[in-house]
């Protein structure tokens, strides 16, 4: 398809008045569909730096690349861009939690397409007082810490200063077996669809976090010690990197994706993908267990409102980096109810497409619009 020569994407000073209200998805798919024709560049014309398009399996538009590398293997590659005052705030993000967090959401794409991570790339701006102080070094350590755990290797990055925030670009390299990355496009009519881990502690986290609270190791006062786990959901999130490749090597899930946006809106993600519908049982959706004191904490007026309405947390709330997949009926009783002492739950099943995405409330079946969190959304 030969595109228009005014496409805002290729002519950014012809966009209209109208183009401010677009939203960020439109906006992704655009780009996919420009990724996609130049995957047409006769291989003569291409940088020697640029793998050839027949190497791309999967371009813009899963949670992460792939390109054929070598023999019986797959890499897989993502990028993740956080912004101060935009994906966190300094003054209630710790230096070694952001560490730790810009590698763990990019672990977490990686995770999502069934591969075991391997290497990784750093890039960071930031001002010339951050630079001045001791944030970058506490800022690598959470970084390297987590690195370890995993046996992912920094290979390379940059370091820049930038006028007054900090912006961190963190790129991490997975490995695969060929062919057997999970896809976002892979669910089928009856597959199940399951969870990993707790949902909704992560935005809880963000808005104890946002009333200011001190995030520290001895942290006590009035909240129960349920609530400094959210705060840790939020400023340290566990990629679940081995419930990942788990379903992937024992040839398990039929489609993944990371809960990064939210549950409502990752589902909605992954069935456009594959071209189906689902039905998510809101019973069965695994609230953090945190949340469930919100009625006994109705007379604390301050926690009652962060965490007043669970359900909805667990639902739209993003941020939680658990994973979303799908199973063929005839392989559930291969699924283990647990890995590394993290729970899976079935909370849903797919359906045909024309049935769009619908959650079973009170035996009920409502629309389930995407409610999850959306950089350039067309009403914020």
């Amino acid at each position: 398809m030969k595109k228009d020569s005014h496409d805002p994407v290729s002519h950014p000073s012809h966009r209209s008045s109208g183009e401010s209200s677009r939203g960020e998805f439109d906006f992704i798919e655009r780009i996919r569909r420009r990724a996609l024709e130049s995957q047409e560049t006769p291989a003569s014309k291409l940088s020697s730096f640029i793998p050839h398009p027949s190497s791309l399996l999967v371009g813009i538009g899963d949670d992460a690349a792939v390109f054929r590398s070598r023999a019986g293997r797959d890499h897989v590659v993502t990028a993740d861009l956080l912004v101060e005052d935009v994906d966190f705030f300094r003054r209630i993000t710790e230096p070694a939690a952001l560490g730790h967090k810009s590698l763990a959401v990019s672990l977490s794409d990686v995770a999502a397409m069934g591969a075991r991570p391997r290497f990784a790339l750093l890039s960071l701006g930031v001002p010339q007082t951050t630079w001045e102080s001791h944030f970058l070094d506490d800022f690598y350590a959470g970084f390297f810490a987590l690195a370890e755990e995993h046996g992912v290797a920094l290979v390379g990055g940059d370091v820049s200063r930038s006028p007054d925030r900090i912006v961190i670009d963190s790129i991490v390299v997975g490995e695969v077996e060929s062919d057997r990355a999970i896809l976002r496009s892979g669910a089928r009519v009856g597959d199940q669809i399951f969870v990993t881990g707790a949902l909704g502690g992560a935005a809880a986290g963000l808005r104890l976090l946002e009333k200011s609270l001190t995030l520290t190791e001895d942290l006590t006062g009035d909240f129960p010690a349920e609530y400094h786990e959210v705060a840790l959901r939020q400023t340290r999130p566990v990629p679940r990197v081995e419930w990942g490749a788990h379903v992937c090597e024992e040839r398990l899930a039929t489609a993944m994706i990371d809960l990064s946006d939210g549950l409502s809106s990752d589902l909605a993600h992954l069935c456009r993908e594959s071209g189906v519908g689902a039905v998510l049982d809101w019973a069965q959706i695994p609230v953090h267990p945190a949340l469930s004191h919100a009625s006994a904490l109705a007379d604390n007026s301050f926690t009652h409102t962060v965490v007043a309405d669970a359900h909805q947390l667990a639902l739209h709330g993003g941020e939680d980096f658990e994973l979303l997949f799908t199973v063929h009926p005839r392989d559930l009783l291969k699924l283990p109810r647990e890995l590394g002492g993290v729970a899976v739950t079935r909370v849903g099943e797919i359906t045909e497409a024309e049935r769009g995405v619908k959650l079973l409330r009170h035996q009920h079946l409502e629309d389930l619009p995407p409610g999850g969190f959306e950089h350039f959304h067309p009403h914020r």
